[in-house]
């Protein structure tokens, strides 16, 4: 049911909450495979490469995803990490259209009411945009 499994994660606890479910849906099919997505904004690849100058970029970037990929290793998932560069809803919406997706798995931000009304979140905006279904992880 669920073969090609897209997991957008930034290593936040929504996102390893997240992996939890995209690792039990992963269960599901034995030929299923997880894709694993970091989206990096533009502010944050600014400050990565300010602030970081005495660590490779992407060893710092594979520490954000670290506890994400313990989860999918513990679970024995097979995963892929794939990092994009660009604001991260757009981003998760383009790979997950392009890469013909069967689900989208993405934590929620947990924005309060008001905030989610002026901002939106990357989850709501990947849940409007995406071709494919899309689940949503509090």
């Amino acid at each position: 049911m669920y073969k090609r499994i897209l997991l957008a994660s930034d290593g936040s606890d929504h996102a390893v909450r997240a992996a939890k479910h995209a690792a039990g849906l992963s269960d599901l099919d034995e030929q299923s495979n997880i894709t694993v997505l970091y989206s990096i904004e533009g502010t944050q690849s600014k400050y990565d490469a300010l602030h970081e100058n005495s660590r490779d970029l992407s060893d710092v970037r594979k520490g954000r995803l670290f506890s994400t990929e313990k989860v999918l290793k513990d679970h024995g998932a097979d995963y892929k990490v794939e990092v994009v560069k660009g604001e991260p809803g757009p981003s998760i919406v383009k790979v997950a259209n392009e890469g013909s997706y069967d689900v989208v798995v993405i934590g929620s931000r947990g924005l309060n009411t008001l905030q989610e009304m002026v901002l939106g979140s990357v989850s709501h905006k990947v849940a409007k945009r995406a071709d494919c279904p899309v689940l949503i992880i509090k």
